[in-house]
């Protein structure tokens, strides 16, 4: 079910009012509630699927248990292992066998061997394997790591695997953050349910007004790319890098605005990183759920940046790998990641990689300095020339586009519609760029002014709903 469909704007209110009018003075129904709508809502696209989160749901379940209740370390480890394999196990054949496979006929065609002869298996991607396989993953590891005691509560843990929000793109929540918020009463706020209002509208407003007007140019441009000019294509690059960005933060508040509306409060997973003033920064700002996790559950059992220079190193290049490849099977992906690694290792050798930490871009006034402006544009260009990679179909093909990239940089008037939007989300931004929830600015003294903005974004919302309904993109996340 699509955030941006007829039948979520139906199925929205109709849970929300079974759980605060229904079942509000029973935690457990609530629960059940949010299990069973997390369920339907995920197999209103295959419900063969929920198998799968049901399984690794059940394996991990019973493993943290054995972990927290088994007094031989080796015991543990091996129930650890159980969780690891079985979710990596699900991710590597749902998400990565059509890769290998394609891959090992490319290796054997190269070698002379006739492709028509290999056994294949054409094997369908369920939507949001990469995000519920590492929430539930995520849990057994810190059960074993004593950073959390395990539920008994099967329904409980069940939605917290499932959360209807979250489950297909994220934010990646982690049991210690979002579990016993399940596991606690929970009471209506009316603060909390308009704060999470204020973030639905936003996140459909990115995606709907900004991302979805962008895709046609950027789809356009990168399949037609060998007829353009370097003007247009480098034009369509930024298309592409606002898309994305409105597209999944788009989603991201949604999942969280609508947490709010059920009085539970799930993490931020992006804070402006186009403002980030170096490259350690903007992934300290994009995609944080992602991050985050990879850091804490392979960075630093890893070593981190403890173990010497080469070996930190070398623990940089491991992570960007793993995450380029957790985003899809195919080279450009490991391209992009490879990318990002080298752009990464000098700001890690000159110890920048720490800068700007806490600090907010511009924070000392309305306007960023010139130092800061050169660097937001120096990092802007380095990550959206990367993103050549991640959106070519093949490494050839992105090698070919930026070899195009820089000649006749003259761009024709009817491809620069596009720019309004961009200039929109970046002043937008700009001006929210203080508030971590990316929560539209409220104004208390002007109410009525606020009422007739929100209202006016509403309006928007709808016609370009009903504009594009036939067209109706999903969210660019989906497919990881």
């Amino acid at each position: 079910m699509l955030f941006n469909s007829i039948e979520y704007f139906l199925f929205l209110p109709t849970v929300f009012i079974l759980y605060w009018f229904v079942f509000k003075k029973d935690l457990k129904l609530q629960n059940l509630l949010i299990l069973i709508s997390s369920y339907f809502f995920y197999g209103w696209w295959d419900w063969r699927f929920l198998s799968l989160i049901f399984l690794s749901t059940v394996v991990d379940y019973f493993v943290g248990l054995k972990i927290y209740d088994s007094q031989d370390n080796k015991v543990k480890k091996t129930y650890l292992w159980i969780s690891i394999l079985f979710n990596l196990g699900l991710l590597v054949f749902f998400k990565y066998f059509n890769f290998f496979i394609e891959s090992w006929i490319d290796l054997l065609g190269s070698f002379g061997y006739e492709q028509k002869s290999v056994w294949t298996l054409n094997v369908i991607l369920p939507v949001g394997i990469s995000f519920y396989t590492f929430q539930t993953m995520s849990y057994s590891i810190d059960i074993y790591f004593k950073k959390l005691k395990p539920t008994k509560d099967f329904i409980s843990f069940a939605a917290f695997v499932s959360f209807f929000p979250q489950l297909v793109a994220g934010p990646i929540e982690r049991a210690s953050h979002l579990l016993p918020q399940l596991l606690s009463k929970r009471v209506f706020k009316y603060d909390q349910g308009v704060q999470g209002l204020r973030l639905i509208l936003w996140g459909m407003f990115k995606k709907v007004v900004i991302a979805d007007s962008l895709a046609w140019r950027v789809d356009y441009t990168f399949d037609n790319f060998q007829t353009l000019d370097g003007g247009v294509l480098f034009l369509g690059l930024i298309y592409f890098s606002f898309q994305i960005y409105c597209d999944f933060s788009g989603y991201s508040d949604i999942a969280i605005g609508t947490a709010k509306l059920f009085g539970i409060e799930i993490k931020s997973n992006f804070r402006f990183p186009y403002f980030s003033r170096n490259i350690s920064e903007f992934w300290r700002r994009w995609h944080i759920s992602l991050s985050s996790w990879f850091r804490d559950y392979l960075y630093i059992p890893l070593g981190g940046s403890r173990r010497g220079r080469w070996r930190s190193i070398r623990n940089i290049f491991i992570i960007f790998i793993v995450s380029s490849f957790w985003h899809g099977a195919n080279w450009t992906f490991i391209m992009w990641g490879l990318t990002h690694a080298l752009l990464y290792i000098p700001n890690f050798l000159l110890g920048k990689n720490r800068q700007h930490v806490n600090g907010i871009v511009g924070d000392k006034g309305i306007f960023p300095s010139i130092k800061e402006v050169f660097q937001i544009m120096l990092t802007y260009l380095s990550t959206t020339i990367a993103w050549v990679f991640f959106r070519s179909d093949s490494i050839s093909n992105a090698f070919l586009y930026l070899g195009k990239l820089f000649s006749k940089l003259e761009i024709p008037s009817d491809n620069r519609s596009g720019i309004i939007y961009v200039l929109i989300i970046i002043v937008l931004d700009w001006a929210f760029r203080k508030n971590g929830r990316l929560n539209i600015i409220v104004l208390p003294k002007y109410r009525y002014v606020e009422l007739l903005i929100n209202y006016s974004i509403i309006i928007v919302i709808i016609n370009m709903l009903i504009q594009n309904y036939n067209n109706s993109t999903k969210f660019i996340y989906f497919q990881f």
